[in-house]
């Protein structure tokens, strides 16, 4: 009977979006993590206190931290610029659909992992990274409201090859207080 109900009542958008999105997570944690090896830490499934959210990865590195936000998209990306004469309104295309609102969020990722470290001044850059998508072959990491827009390739490259801003007593410290206040998503929660 399982499959007749399944033909009847497909999966909601919602569930199969959000089963599209852990695909483009796993692979990218599988290549970040085969990248990255034992030049950054990798924290993946961030939990975050008070909220039913979570942050896909925190990369910490001699480069900084990096707040990943993972997205599984096909398509062309484009920057488009949809402002007048005398405007600049830059937004991020996918696929020809507007994604802005997604570098938008990245925000309280960002602050979730300020919080957990007292505020305290550090390097923190906000990502968001696309698997799939289509960026070309001459394409470059671009910053658009204050976030990179990359691949997996690419990011890992930026991690590792960033300035160092960190030393690698401060890189281990970051990653266990890291680990600490924003522990790894449970099945059980």
């Amino acid at each position: 009977m399982a499959p007749v109900v399944k033909i009847i009542a497909p999966d909601p958008q919602t569930t199969v979006a959000w089963s599209r999105g852990a695909i483009g997570e796993e692979k990218l944690g599988a290549a970040l993590s085969r990248r990255l090896a034992d030049g950054a830490s990798l924290l993946a499934d961030c939990s975050v206190p008070k909220s039913r959210s979570n942050i896909d990865f925190i990369a910490i590195a001699k480069s900084g931290i990096w707040v990943i936000d993972a997205k599984r998209y096909t398509g062309a990306v484009q920057i488009r610029d949809l402002g007048g004469w005398r405007t600049v309104d830059k937004r991020l295309y996918v696929g020809g659909r507007d994604r802005t609102k997604h570098l938008d969020s990245l925000t309280w990722q960002v602050d979730a992992v300020q919080r957990a470290l007292d505020g305290e001044a550090l390097p923190i850059a906000a990502v968001f990274c696309m698997v799939d998508a289509e960026f070309g072959f001459f394409a470059k990491a671009q910053q658009l409201h204050g976030v990179w827009i990359v691949w997996g390739k690419k990011l890992a490259e930026m991690i590792l090859g960033g300035a160092p801003l960190l030393d690698q007593y401060q890189v281990t410290s970051l990653t266990e207080r890291l680990l600490t206040a924003l522990p790894p998503h449970t099945s059980a929660s």
